[in-house]
C-alpha cells in the first residue's frame, strides 16, 4: 500500500498530538484553598510539576491537519481506525470507506482520545515508522 500521505507529515501529526495529550492544567491559581485550615498547600508544591495548557500545540496540530488533502485525512482517519483495532491491514478499503463516511474528519481527528498511539498503530500495521524521519546524519 502507497500512501498519498507522506510519512514525515504522518509523524510530525503523531509529535504534535503526543505533546497535545500530554498537556495538564495546572491546579493551583494562587490563592489560599478555603478548605486548608492548616496552611498546608499541597497544590502549591505540585503546580510546578504542571504545565500550562499552550493552545500552539493545538493550534499546530490544527494546522497541519487542516493543510491535508482530503484524499490525505482520509488516510490518517482510516490509519487510526486500523490503530485502533477497528479494522486489520488487509481491510484498509474498508477502512477508507468508513471514513470517508465520516462527516467532519478534521474534528473527529482533534477529538480522538489517543490520536498519536492510534496513528502510530495504523502505521505498524503496515510496517511504518517514524523512526530516523527528520533526523540529520
Amino acid at each position: 500500500m502507497e500512501l498519498a500521505t507522506p510519512l514525515d507529515i504522518l509523524c510530525r501529526i503523531i509529535i504534535r498530538a503526543r505533546e497535545n495529550e500530554a498537556q495538564v492544567a495546572t491546579t493551583y491559581d494562587g490563592d489560599e484553598d478555603p478548605d486548608n485550615v492548616d496552611g498546608n498547600d499541597d497544590d502549591e508544591a505540585y503546580s510546578v510539576l504542571d504545565d500550562d495548557i499552550n493552545t500552539s500545540v493545538e493550534e499546530e496540530l490544527t494546522g497541519i491537519l487542516d493543510e491535508l488533502a482530503e484524499d490525505q485525512l482520509l488516510e490518517v482517519f482510516a490509519l487510526c481506525l486500523v490503530g485502533r483495532g477497528d479494522y486489520d491491514a488487509d481491510e484498509w478499503d474498508d477502512a477508507l470507506e468508513t471514513a470517508g463516511d465520516e462527516d467532519e474528519l478534521l474534528d473527529s481527528l482533534l477529538e480522538m482520545p489517543m490520536l498519536a498511539a492510534m496513528l502510530e498503530g495504523g502505521m505498524a500495521a503496515f510496517d511504518l515508522d517514524c523512526e530516523g524521519v527528520g533526523q540529520v546524519t
